[in-house]
């Protein structure tokens, strides 16, 4: 419990101005959160809080690196985490999540605990299919060869032609008639 208290931040004490934090985030923190999918990493966070009299403006920085288990071999690899967020803490009634962005705190909070915050920033930039850098190559090979695929399965020019062909007629018939009506009122 010791080590979550340095996510607590003290923000009734802040005076009206900047204020920079920052963390290092390791496997001690995600051991923090119950079934966490993350559980090794090394980042560093810096958090820059903006204090106004209506609010709280959060920038968040995280930069380093989780260990993720490759979907293909499962192999652990170190997967580059570098994540830039803001988010607008409001003073108001009662808490209230308004969108990902904008949160409302009650005016009387001590105490802002960021944890969850840079939690769920970590984990929203793990990619949907987690590749060991070594098959990074072979995957875009494979997309090079798919777009070839698809090359040779392109309609030809002929077909091209025939379509046009369709269109053209009518739009020539068209205009003939038109020019016979101009030329029948004059």
């Amino acid at each position: 419990m010791e080590f979550k208290r340095q996510f607590e931040l003290d923000i009734y004490k802040l005076s009206f101005k900047k204020h920079i934090f920052e963390f290092d985030i390791d496997d001690q923190f995600f051991a923090l959160f119950e079934a966490s999918f993350i559980e090794k990493g090394k980042l560093q966070a810096t958090i820059e809080l903006e204090k106004s009299e209506t609010m709280i403006m959060a920038d968040f920085r995280i930069n380093g690196y989780i260990e993720l288990t490759c979907d293909r071999s499962l192999d652990d690899f170190n997967h580059r985490v570098d994540i830039e967020e803001n988010i607008i803490f409001k003073y108001g009634e009662e808490y209230q999540e308004i969108s990902d962005e904008i949160v409302i705190i009650p005016k009387d909070t001590q105490k802002l605990d960021i944890s969850q915050y840079i939690y769920e920033f970590i984990g929203l930039s793990i990619p949907m299919k987690k590749l060991h850098p070594r098959f990074c190559d072979e995957a875009m090979e494979d997309e090079d060869d798919v777009t070839e695929v698809k090359l040779i399965f392109t309609t030809g020019p002929i077909e091209k032609e025939e379509e046009e062909d369709k269109f053209e007629k009518p739009k020539a018939d068209i205009w003939e008639k038109l020019k016979s009506l101009k030329n029948n009122n004059n």
